[in-house]
């Protein structure tokens, strides 16, 4: 590993399920793209494995302002402030490969005064791209059926009701404008957790993030891009860390290679659009034991691999990729 790629930008952040990635788009080589580039893991990586030039591409100004003061120092790295929904557009060219890790960031999580975390006070943020309404904005101003929509769709959360309800009974009282004021808020309705359980307000969190920076409709989109921006033999390589993100990852794949299941085994069988993308390995790729010891955030990570075909590029339909709709799903 080049003495450059190997120690610039030194950060305590550990990409997840870096080797097992590089191994799967192997041999790594030409123009890559890094559309989630936080800290620069992914992208110094790719470098390191034989990319001749890396795109990172990150629509969060706190990953640009780490990234000033040794990017320069690493050989065929250039960052690009955008969402990986532009990708194509960014890239300006064909890649050989993308690279998306989904979700919220390390550096972001750490940092109190981003309001993602619920572990330390701060400001109710969680914007990824510092502009445009926060947290605080959605909780305070979203009526009880939308935030119980939001709950229950993008975090999967079964008292979903009763916690919109709780919301908004607190905000009567006072603005609800912190994350330790929304955690209790989200806690007090639900069972305390036993050992080894995660905190009763991860899911809410998890949803409310998700609504604020319109993630889903940013994956379907970004999906979509990497496919436009991909050459025929491109590797795309996407990690997610829930299901719900993972879910749609699956989605799209089954349908851009043709191995989408049918509606009715007995209905004739019908021709299969030109497959946009192949696949070698169909089953996700999750950690070893050794990458859980060194990094437990590993733990709920999963990969899927998908190589580019010279089919043309088709746009995303976001209803046959399952994406959560609040206004088509109705209330719970």
């Amino acid at each position: 590993m080049p003495a450059s790629v190997a120690t610039a930008g030194k950060n305590p952040h550990i990409p997840v399920l870096l080797a097992p990635l590089l191994r799967a788009v192997a041999p790594v080589s030409g123009f890559w793209i890094d559309g989630t580039f936080g800290a620069g893991g992914y992208a110094r990586g790719l470098l390191a494995a034989g990319a001749d030039r890396v795109l990172g591409i990150d629509r969060d100004p706190l990953a640009h302002e780490m990234a000033a003061g040794w990017i320069d120092k690493v050989p065929g790295l250039s960052l690009a402030l955008g969402t990986f929904a532009e990708m194509d557009l960014l890239a300006g060219g064909p890649a050989d490969g993308v690279v998306l890790d989904l979700g919220v960031s390390s550096m972001q999580l750490d940092r109190p005064e981003r309001g993602f975390s619920f572990q330390k006070d701060g400001p109710l943020d969680m914007r990824m791209s510092q502009d445009g309404p926060s947290a605080a904005d959605l909780v305070n101003t979203a009526d009880e059926g939308e935030l119980a929509d939001i709950l229950y769709h993008f975090g999967e959360e079964r008292a979903s009701r009763r916690i919109a309800r709780a919301i908004v009974e607190a905000r009567r009282q006072a603005p609800v404008d912190t994350t330790l004021r929304l955690a209790e808020i989200v806690a007090r309705q639900l069972p305390r957790p036993k050992p080894g359980e995660s905190h009763p307000a991860t899911r809410s969190f998890q949803a409310i993030r998700i609504a604020v920076n319109a993630e889903f409709d940013q994956l379907a989109q970004g999906l979509a891009a990497a496919e436009r921006a991909l050459r025929p033999g491109g590797r795309l390589a996407v990690v997610t860390f829930h299901s719900l993100e993972d879910r749609i990852v699956k989605r799209f794949l089954q349908i851009a290679t043709g191995a989408e299941p049918a509606a009715n085994r007995y209905a004739p069988a019908t021709d299969r659009p030109t497959a946009r993308f192949t696949q070698t390995v169909k089953k996700a790729i999750g950690p070893d034991p050794d990458e859980l010891v060194q990094n437990p955030r590993a733990r709920s990570a999963k990969l899927r691999v998908a190589i580019r075909t010279d089919a043309a590029a088709r746009p995303a339909d976001p209803v046959a990729l399952g994406l959560p709709d609040i206004r088509r799903k109705g209330r719970r």
